[in-house]
């Protein structure tokens, strides 16, 4: 920030850190807003001797890395043409019209070095109170860029008060402009559903989603049903985990997942359904898995997880089959090998990992299991 002092320039922290830092939970992103103009960021950070990336000229934005940390910068803008989806957009010179472009008041804060926080839309307020609310007209700020309709409510569910609800006028907003979020891209949706349903409490979010018609435009055919019951049995909040609650979807397609996390949607979705028991997936797949299994099973079928649950998929995790195909051989090899190990594999498994390696040989012979 002296970089630009010491230039006689102004800059100041946006955003998510300023915005985070009032709320004293963690930042990850560090955004810096400025009337200097990109070539000059980038001037300023090479005499400072600092590393500067141009990020996204075109949209006033200079990455400078200092000490490893890497800060945004970018110059004042002013929306001039918006599609529902991206923004043409002009330099501008004043601070406050820098905000009114943004989404929420919240969002609109900005802080000077010393920790002094410019307030230019009544944001401070808002975050006090735990309110998400769009910057002067919701349907307007909706119309620029229709991802902001997802954001309204992944905002709520991170920083907003349930027992207050979501701000009447943006929830009205985002249900009027549902037909929008067809325009957005997948990966885009995809992304703000996974942060929205990493929020720690989000059922009320989802909720209100789910009343604005916003989720069945997204994920057709979705029920909350078994998501609210799930986070009764859920360890820890994970957004495949609720996803896969909410239904059964093509998440390539509608949200365009990562490799893993669709692996872990169809995965879960298939041990869901199947006649498997925990303790068999415990064993084949971690303990992870076979909670969320478990919390997925009993969020289906409205039963409760027995009290053992725990211990017995700990067991199971952590049990190690005791034959080998050493063990079999010579009497038997190839295809037949095989098949005797998985014969006595799923025999030692719906034994509770009872028995053991001379129980599981007397059941060995060339011909076959006795």
């Amino acid at each position: 920030m002296s970089m630009f002092s010491d230039a006689g320039e102004e800059a100041y922290f946006v955003g998510g850190c300023v915005r985070n830092s009032l709320l004293n939970v963690g930042v990850s992103d560090l955004d810096v807003s400025t009337s200097v103009r990109p070539d000059r960021v980038m001037d300023l950070a090479k005499a400072q001797g600092f590393k500067a990336i141009p990020t996204g000229l075109e949209h006033g934005t200079v990455t400078v890395v200092v000490e490893g940390e890497a800060f945004e910068i970018t110059t004042f803008r002013k929306d001039v043409e918006t599609d529902g989806r991206r923004a043409v957009v002009a330099f501008a010179d004043t601070l406050e019209d820098d905000a009114r472009r943004r989404d929420f008041t919240m969002n609109a804060l900005y802080a000077r070095a010393d920790g002094s926080v410019i307030d230019p839309l009544g944001g401070l307020a808002d975050l006090e109170a735990r309110r998400v609310r769009f910057i002067d007209d919701p349907d307007q700020r909706i119309r620029e860029d229709y991802l902001r309709i997802l954001r309204f409510f992944r905002f709520h569910a991170w920083y907003g008060d349930d027992e207050a609800g979501l701000d009447a006028e943006g929830l009205a907003a985002c249900a009027q402009n549902v037909e929008g979020l067809s325009s957005l891209s997948k990966e885009r949706i995809g992304a703000e559903v996974v942060k929205l349903l990493s929020a720690s409490a989000p059922d009320r979010a989802i909720a209100a989603m789910d009343h604005a018609g916003v989720l069945n435009a997204l994920l057709p055919g979705a029920s909350t049903k078994a998501f609210f019951l799930l986070t009764s049995f859920e360890k820890a909040a994970d957004p495949v985990v609720r996803l896969a609650a909410l239904g059964a979807f093509d998440v390539v397609a509608l949200l365009r997942l990562s490799k893993a996390q669709t692996r872990q949607y169809d995965m879960l979705r298939t041990y869901s359904a199947s006649a498997q028991t925990i303790r068999e997936i415990a064993y084949r797949e971690g303990e992870k898995t076979a909670w969320d299994v478990a919390a997925l099973r009993a969020a289906f079928f409205e039963q409760p997880l027995p009290a053992s649950l725990s211990d017995e998929i700990a067991r199971a995790a952590n049990a190690q089959f005791p034959v080998s195909a050493q063990d079999l051989m010579p009497d038997l090899s190839g295809p037949a090998l095989g098949a005797m190990l998985r014969e006595l594999e799923q025999t030692w498994i719906e034994s509770g990992f009872a028995l053991s390696h001379e129980d599981l040989m007397q059941r060995v012979r060339p011909n076959g299991p006795v």
